[in-house]
């Protein structure tokens, strides 16, 4: 589903070039969950960037295979907006909901380009609150949730618009462990039900739920494994 070869990226502090991505590559098949792994600075949060469309490789190419074989590296800004839109769901640390918005509000704003499906995706926002346990909290602001529910309408607004991949980075950054322990069976279910998983995290009690660990180091992949673990657990889940 998704090819990524010998990516780079490089950025430019003052006079220094600073290289976040060293010709990286990977295959990530769909409906797997991964976790990059690897301390701060190491090019986890640059991959999700490259993967979801948010930037360019300096050098390199990005293909995403949905209803067409496609190469980010080259799409117009309008198509990968439409990309990023339709196919991919992004969940934060911060979780970067608007403070002025409801819950129900904030995981509509990703439908606000698509005024065709209004109706439709406000009846799908609905059942999301449901199912994440929120529907008592739909008219609250963000500041009257607590973090796991915050984190919980975040993932919900990834979900509106039913997306391919989901990315997401330090998810459970922000969260205790008991809080985090929930995010974590989301993720796990989401996979179970076909989505595409790809975190980028610290939290090696998040990472051994993913299948297989990208482990990056200095923006270069050392070493990728599968997480017999993981693997196991979703062989024998009913």
């Amino acid at each position: 589903m998704i090819r990524i070869e010998n990516i780079s990226k490089t950025y430019q502090k003052g006079t220094q070039t600073v290289s976040a991505l060293c010709e990286v590559s990977m295959d990530i098949p769909a409906a797997s969950f991964y976790a990059l792994v690897g301390r701060s600075g190491s090019g986890k949060s640059t991959m999700l960037q490259m993967i979801g469309g948010l930037d360019r490789p300096t050098s390199g190419h990005v293909w995403v295979e949905l209803s067409k074989r496609q190469n980010l590296a080259t799409l117009s800004r309008n198509d990968l907006a439409i990309y990023r839109r339709r196919h991919v769901g992004f969940i934060f640390q911060a979780f970067n909901l608007l403070p002025t918005l409801t819950v129900l509000e904030n995981i509509l704003v990703p439908v606000v380009p698509e005024k065709k499906q209004w109706r439709e995706k406000h009846t799908f926002a609905i059942e999301l609150l449901r199912r994440f346990e929120l529907k008592e909290r739909a008219g609250h602001l963000p500041a009257e949730l607590s973090g796991g529910e915050q984190q919980r309408v975040a993932i919900a607004r990834a979900l509106i618009n039913d997306p391919d991949v989901i990315l997401a980075d330090e998810p459970t950054g922000e969260l205790d462990s008991q809080t985090a322990a929930v995010i974590e069976g989301l993720f796990k279910r989401l996979n179970s039900e076909g989505k595409t998983i790809i975190l980028a995290t610290h939290d090696l009690g998040l990472a051994r739920h993913a299948a297989k660990l990208v482990h990056l180091e200095d923006g270069k992949i050392v070493r990728m494994e599968r997480n017999s673990i993981a693997t196991t657990r979703s062989k024998d889940a009913p």
